[in-house]
């Protein structure tokens, strides 16, 4: 009934035009109450039409004077010092879904806070005491909560406070002395303590883990704008080209259109100049035949008899060309060549566009497979396993060959392997623009950006490597030290590719040279694109010992002690070069090698 009559009192001395409670109360001629500046300003706005009241449209000649109504203003003030309130909207009252206030009755309010000590969710009215009495100060507000009787023992229907390790559950005092009797228990504040430590450490990590996460995908990102840049930069490259290609070729049909019409008008012009002959022949032809007929139709002998020897005989025709005329003893005809004309140009034509064919067939083949192995986020096939081939039928046994000289063996100590030590400095001819070489060309850096390097054939493209100056025959010892990333310590011959197929470049993937790749927590060897694992202990430092003429690559883990990784017999049939590089030659989401990774080819001690 209090807020019925407090809805009453707040529409019955509110301003309509502010809809707040009045302020400077002023009555017009009409009755109506308004605040003195809303009804002052609602008039000026309109001073163009009548004053009028805005509830009931009255309007008023001349505009009435305004004077505050006193009575209704020490009414409003003697109202505000007795409390009055606004009522509540519809959007303050508890729906389905919201905590009801356990003090409200009727129709209840949204509680704003529930205590954990009374177990009671409050409106704001009703919180007030909380706020302004001190016997609540200890008790303890949250978030209305739906849940605060889960809070009771529901055995001893006390508030639990304490919490039980042994159980993993929430207890109440008596409890701990009851079914929980040598527990270990502790209070809930103090487990909750406990726990949040444990939370806060767990989101570091995992906050740490967002990090990570965040730049790797930085790192795809980054990764996805240079595979587009590449691939629009790669697609005006190729219309160009094309654009040349398909100009060049209309260019010759152009010229091969040229030169058929001009053979047309050459020879049409010397048929016309045959046929213009023949034209005249025929009328010679005609008028000689006229005159005999009118020398036949002559009755006179003698005169038929004194004209007849005055005829010339007939001539032939003064053509030579491959037009013929028949003896007139025969049909008059023609006799032409074959109906052959240009047919030969098609012909060749034709043959041409079938040389471009196959001109363009095997290359295009290449350039179908460099697309399909984009050096990015591209699986690469796993290596087949070949099967054993049939055995061939039984033949005369061949004769042995003659046993070759077992390879000296190899140093048992690094003091030995370091008598075979050189210094390797790295070619700024051969490195790739994405990595910066320092410290006398013996460091390499992975960089995000390209660096300002000069054009050169030895140059790797698209694949983070590089070779070193020297040549190697012989036997030679060198160090390699990982300072960040995955980085692959490799041996190659010179001649391995540049800008081919992506296996054809990268260290491991072909059979111009041999990687041993050092991951996170794992060694790996590629050769001719055939992956082996290798465990052994992680070092920061690979020694590699070769032995050119037997044939022999070794990869050592060098820390307090040399642990052989994996060692190579063959044939090499090249001088090698060391080498080290940042690309990969399988598909791999997550690389570890990026921007920031180094290596340092160590000088001997």
């Amino acid at each position: 009934m209090a807020q019925k009559g407090d809805r009453l009192d707040q529409e019955t001395f509110s301003c309509s035009i502010c809809l707040e409670v009045l302020k400077d109360p002023v009555t017009i001629p009409c009755g109506h109450s308004y605040c003195m500046n809303c009804i002052k300003n609602f008039w000026d706005e309109g001073e163009k039409k009548l004053p009028r009241c805005p509830q009931c449209r009255e309007t008023f000649i001349p505009r009435p004077a305004l004077v505050r109504n006193t009575m209704l203003a020490a009414l409003v003030e003697q109202l505000k010092k007795t409390g009055l309130q606004a009522a509540p909207a519809d959007h303050c009252y508890a729906g389905p879904e919201d905590v009801a206030c356990d003090f409200c009755s009727g129709r209840k309010l949204k509680a704003t806070k529930s205590c954990l000590v009374c177990l009671v969710s409050y409106c704001e009215t009703h919180l007030q005491p909380h706020h302004d009495s001190s016997s609540f100060k200890k008790h303890k507000l949250v978030d209305p909560s739906k849940n605060l009787q889960d809070n009771i023992c529901p055995s001893h229907g006390e508030v639990m406070k304490m919490f039980c390790r042994t159980d993993q559950k929430c207890i109440c005092y008596l409890c701990s002395v009851d079914e929980h009797k040598g527990h270990d228990t502790v209070s809930a504040a103090a487990e909750r303590t406990e726990r949040q430590r444990e939370m806060e450490v767990r989101r570091q990590q995992i906050q740490q883990e967002i990090q990570d996460r965040e730049k790797d995908v930085k790192l795809l990102q980054w990764e996805v704008e240079a595979i587009n840049q590449s691939a629009d930069k790669t697609v005006e490259d190729s219309e160009e080209i094309f654009t040349e290609m398909i100009s060049l070729l209309q260019k010759r049909s152009s010229d091969v259109k040229q030169q058929i019409r001009s053979q047309q008008e050459t020879e049409v012009s010397r048929v016309r100049e045959l046929e213009e002959k023949l034209q005249q022949e025929i009328t010679d032809l005609k008028r000689r035949d006229a005159e005999m007929k009118q020398l036949s139709d002559t009755e006179d002998h003698n005169q038929f008899l004194h004209s007849c020897p005055s005829l010339s005989p007939l001539s032939q025709s003064t053509h030579t060309s491959s037009i013929s005329i028949r003896p007139l003893t025969h049909s008059s005809s023609i006799s032409i060549r074959p109906l052959r004309y240009f047919q030969d140009v098609t012909a060749a034509v034709s043959e041409v566009g079938g040389q471009l064919q196959d001109i363009l067939r095997d290359p295009w083949t290449n350039v179908s497979l460099a697309i399909t192995e984009v050096d990015v986020l591209l699986p690469q096939p796993e290596p087949v396993l070949e099967l054993e081939p049939e055995p061939e039928p039984e033949t005369e046994p061949e004769p042995e060959p003659e046993p070759e000289p077992e390879p000296e063996p190899e140093p048992t100590s690094r003091a030995g392997f370091l008598k075979y030590s050189c210094e390797i400095t790295l070619d700024p001819n051969t490195v790739n623009t994405r990595m910066l070489l320092s410290g006398e060309n013996r460091n390499v850096t992975f960089m995000r950006e390209d660096q300002s390097y000069s054009s050169h054939p030895d140059r790797f493209i698209n694949v983070r490597q590089v070779l070193s100056r020297e040549s190697l025959t012989g036997r030679h010892y060198w160090e390699v030290e990982k300072k960040e990333g995955e980085v692959g310590v490799a041996v190659s011959y010179k001649n391995i590719s540049r800008s081919g197929g992506w296996k054809e470049r990268v260290f491991g993937g072909n059979d111009k040279s041999w990687s041993l790749y050092c991951h996170a927590d794992s060694y790996e060897f590629i050769y001719n694109n055939i992956r082996t694992s290798i465990s052994g202990p992680q070092s920061s430092r690979i020694g590699v010992y070769l032995d050119y003429s037997a044939g022999v690559l070794s990869f050592y883990s060098v820390s307090e002690t040399m642990t052989l990784l994996h060692r190579v017999q063959t044939t090499f049939t090249q001088p090698l070069h060391a080498g080290v590089g940042f690309s990969y030659p399988f598909f791999r989401l997550f690389m570890v090698s990026r921007p920031g990774a180094s290596a340092e080819f160590c000088k001997p001690k």
